[in-house]
């Protein structure tokens, strides 16, 4: 099934019910049925194929939504990517994944037009959409002996830092995450979502975007993230549904006391993702919105592992159980099932696990099993109550004196004070394998100096191995579109500050 065919079922009932809309253009269900065939008619008189990979360049906005789709509905892999990322990342990805075509959708992005202009696409004035610009035809484009026409978007989760990895997504994978928003979030045609989360990433498309569409909801599209006018918009939407990173709700916590707000009308569904969610920034927001702030876990190859469920109490950081069809296990170094509230790597098996990555058959067989688990290459924990916590990454397990200090445990503390507003934890290289424990923190305004009272908070919850060495105040911790903090920005800034 296409990604595009739950979102057709809808409109005989909700025609002229608003389905998508951003700051400039409002599309009905039957107004974007209309769009994404007219579109994709367009995609296949520029050559394009069932198979072909169409890259599109782009922020949130209806006119990147609606492209999105019609590309699919003329049979295309889409390349995402958000027009945010540095030129090179953009070309480096181009490089790899060889599209027929790349789209660079303008609206609401002028990053986006700078980005067309550099690769001196085509100007296109479409009379629904806007502007947008299409790139020449790649001879490469069409080159694979053997299309596969059950993918439906590669997302890449490198850039110029490493080799990319194209994750390679199903409209299977893409359809199951959707289709659990109705079933176990009961999204609804009576909810408006707001989708300030990026739809070129897995969370925005797949949750928010056709989760909210395939349900037959109104979506909000936003570029880019403002605490200030999200907290306005909510309440002139009247919008039922936000989704986001922990972030993101720490800082719309922190706004509404600045302004005083006052939500004035219900929300319905509030739900935290693609990063640990923390206990403080949770209970806050729960006071402010007066809903429960649900949480989740996944990754870009295999998005919604675990949600909380409505109904359940819980006052802790955990992930909730797997959603159905999903398998689990926790495995210890040498393969073997921990046992309950042992802590080892989490693999997952299930409809939403990624088909592998673009042309890199290595780096696909050390991660996913001929029989279909993947290893997350995250450290888990199962409770006796069957619910999952994330412990940490692997890869991110900072040694020190001999000892393992897990970031999360240590951002968790940090979190919990009230002057912290948001923090991270890397690792930085000291003597032999020794390595320093460097903490970011995020100030809550006014305050401008670390509270008197931070490092007896620290002593009181930490062991005297897992105390940070440095603390390190920034006006603002590096967020990617996403919301996810980028540690590779605050490693560089750590090793600039050796002593």
């Amino acid at each position: 099934m296409n990604i595009v065919t739950p979102i057709f079922k809808q409109v005989a009932a909700l025609g002229k019910a608003p389905a998508v809309s951003d700051q400039s253009v409002s599309l009905s269900y039957s107004d974007l049925q209309r769009e994404i065939a007219r579109l994709a008619d367009y995609f296949r008189s520029l050559g394009v194929a069932p198979g072909d990979r169409v890259m599109m360049i782009g922020e949130n906005s209806v006119a990147l939504a609606v492209l999105i789709l019609a590309g699919s509905h003329a049979g295309a892999t889409i390349v995402l990517e958000n027009a945010r990322r540095a030129p090179l990342e953009i070309d480096a990805i181009i490089t790899h994944c060889q599209p027929k075509r790349a789209v660079f959708v303008y609206a609401h992005s002028s990053d986006a037009r700078k980005h067309a202009e550099q690769a001196k696409a085509d100007v296109i004035s479409d009379p629904i959409i806007g502007e947008f610009s299409v790139s020449s035809e790649n001879p490469k484009g069409n080159s694979d002996p053997a299309r596969d026409t059950e993918l439906a978007a590669f997302i890449y989760t490198t850039g110029t830092t490493g080799t990319p990895k194209g994750v390679m997504l199903t409209h299977g994978n893409l359809c199951f995450i959707a289709s659990m928003m109705g079933e176990l979030r009961d999204i609804s045609p009576s909810d408006n979502v707001y989708c300030v989360l990026p739809i070129t990433h897995v969370m925005g498309l797949a949750s928010v975007l056709l989760g909210s569409l395939h349900s037959g909801a109104h979506v909000h599209l936003r570029p880019r993230f403002s605490a200030k006018q999200c907290l306005s918009e909510i309440n002139t939407h009247g919008i039922t549904v936000l989704q986001g990173a922990t972030a993101m709700f720490a800082k719309l916590t922190e706004q509404a006391t600045l302004d005083k707000w006052q939500l004035t009308a219900p929300m319905r569904f509030m739900g935290a993702g693609g990063a640990p969610i923390d206990t403080t920034v949770k209970r806050n927001t729960e006071q402010l919105f007066g809903v429960v702030l649900q949480n989740g876990y996944g990754l870009t190859e295999a998005a919604s592992i675990c949600w909380t469920r409505f109904g359940e109490d819980y006052d802790d950081d955990s992930v909730g159980r797997p959603l159905p069809g999903m398998e689990l296990r926790i495995l210890d170094d040498d393969g073997r099932d921990v046992a309950d509230d042992g802590v080892g790597e989490l693999w997952a098996r299930g409809p939403n696990v990624m088909r592998g990555y673009f042309r890199n058959p290595d780096m696909t067989g050390k991660v996913l099993t001929s029989d279909g688990w993947l290893n997350t290459q995250d450290l888990a924990r199962k409770g006796r109550d069957s619910r999952i916590y994330i412990v940490g990454r692997k890869r991110d397990v900072i040694i020190r004196s001999g000892f393992k200090v897990n970031p999360l445990e240590v951002e968790t503390v940090l979190n919990r004070h009230p002057g912290i507003a948001h923090s991270a934890v890397i690792g930085r290289k000291a003597d032999g394998n020794n390595e320093d424990v460097v903490a970011f923190v995020e100030l809550v305004h006014p305050l401008t100096t670390l509270p008197n009272d931070l490092e007896q908070h620290l002593r009181n919850a930490l062991s005297a191995y897992k105390y940070p060495n440095e603390i390190i105040i920034l006006p603002a911790l590096p967020l990617a579109p996403n919301g996810k903090v980028l540690k590779n920005k605050l490693l560089e800034t750590a090793k600039g500050l050796t002593r």
